[in-house]
């Protein structure tokens, strides 16, 4: 896959995430499931693309997410994104990734993610809640969240990702 192609991909489900998932988020959980879907792109970059690809994407859509969604702040998100890309590459570089370590990456990167978020807001005073009162009211609720999309774009992510990775070889004794 070119980076092209992931950027494109990426980016049409930045939209998605901030346009359709609030629709189909309960009128009760409003403003506590927060969708981070392009987060989860980046892991998967980060997993089978490489963490230099996942620490570029980090920044830019994590950059894009702060001024479209969260302005308040400029860059706690593209910090966190690249941070959490990066490191989840480095971690399992050159290691082969089940779904079942893949799923619980990004389970472990989502609540540091989230907890990164909130430690930034509250240094800085735009929060005021515990950290135990976040993590029941909106970190766990986003985290589920985010592991379902996970799960649900795994095969195909993987696939994707994996072919592109690993173009198919011509047989040795092929003639042109």
């Amino acid at each position: 896959m070119t980076s092209g192609r992931l950027i494109v991909v990426m980016f049409l489900v930045f939209i998605v995430e901030g346009t359709l998932v609030p629709w189909f988020v309960p009128e009760s959980l409003t403003g506590r499931i927060i969708p981070h879907f392009s987060f989860i792109f980046v892991l998967y970059t980060a997993l089978y693309a490489g963490r230099h690809k996942a620490l570029m994407f980090g920044l830019l859509f994590g950059l894009l997410q702060d001024i479209v969604y969260f302005g308040s702040l400029l860059g706690v998100h593209s910090f966190a994104m690249g941070l959490l890309g990066y490191l989840t590459g480095l971690l399992l570089a050159k290691r082969r990734v089940t779904m079942m370590s893949a799923l619980s990456v990004i389970v472990v990167a989502c609540m540091t993610y989230e907890s990164i978020l909130y430690a930034v807001y509250r240094v800085f005073r735009f929060t005021r809640e515990s950290y135990t009162y976040a993590l029941v009211d909106h970190m766990a609720l986003s985290t589920f969240l985010q592991l379902g999309f996970a799960l649900a774009v795994y095969v195909p992510v993987r696939r994707w990702m994996e072919k592109a990775s690993h173009p198919a070889r011509k047989p040795e004794n092929e003639e042109d």
